[in-house]
């Protein structure tokens, strides 16, 4: 699934930003690779994407995050959705987020409750 938006950029031109949650299931575990910005514009993609991938019944999720942007509160608050939908025995790593990404997790001291990886 894609979605593109249009907003201002800093040089208050208009600038296309494309979010994309992508799933696949291999055996029991789910891997969902973003690309873009997780916020309170693109969440419900991704809430619907983490909703397959726990009635798959996986076993581990993997979030691939090394095209992943930027992390808003929302979209932190989508990460709290998919450890509350996917239960707490079943593992999620966060893998290869960028620094502004994997910064913001562990100041919201998310990381104790995912496994934040690097790539």
């Amino acid at each position: 699934m894609t979605q593109q938006r249009t907003g201002p950029s800093s040089q208050a031109e208009e600038s296309t930003v494309t979010f994309d949650a992508r799933l696949r299931i291999n055996d029991r575990t789910a891997t969902i690779e973003l690309k873009g910005e997780l916020d309170a514009e693109t969440a419900p993609q991704f809430h619907d994407t983490v909703t397959t991938a726990a009635q798959s019944g996986a076993i581990e999720l993997v979030i691939r995050a090394e095209q992943l942007v930027y992390l808003s509160s929302a979209g932190l608050r989508s990460l709290v959705f998919a450890r509350q939908k996917m239960g707490d025995d079943v593992r999620i790593a966060v893998v290869g987020a960028v620094d502004t990404v994997a910064r913001t997790i562990r100041l919201a001291g998310f990381d104790h409750s995912i496994d934040l990886v690097d790539a």
